[in-house]
């Protein structure tokens, strides 16, 4: 069984910086991409990163470009988004996802966390 473990979520101030961290089991993370999305009150699922199994490519969505930097440790089966410079409209609940393909779509994701949320204070 597929288990994805948010953590790192909590309260930040606008400038800040948090670290999400997502432990996977279940699968052979070596050979999955993984991803990133979030989630705001009323709003769709929005793509954050990913990053491919290797960690030879990344992608990033525009709203978050030079500011987040995702990251995984192949070792630990656990994958890394490093946020900086937060914005009060980061505040979401995000998730980590896993697939064996590499893309920016909440349907190229099969298997999802349930959430860390992420709240930033002006």
């Amino acid at each position: 069984q597929v288990q994805l473990v948010e953590s790192g979520g909590g309260l930040a101030q606008a400038g800040g910086s948090l670290r999400l961290s997502c432990a996977a089991s279940g699968l052979t993370f070596s050979r999955n991409s993984m991803g990133w999305f979030r989630q705001a009150p009323g709003k769709e699922r929005e793509f954050v990163a990913a990053i491919s199994p290797g960690a030879s490519r990344t992608l990033y969505g525009d709203s978050v470009k030079g500011r987040f930097t995702i990251s995984r440790d192949n070792a630990k089966n656990t994958e890394y988004l490093q946020m900086n410079s937060l914005k009060p409209e980061d505040t979401a609940i995000y998730y980590c996802a896993a697939d064996e393909g590499l893309g920016d779509a909440v349907r190229d994701y099969l298997y999802w966390g349930q959430g860390t949320q992420v709240t930033v204070s002006s």
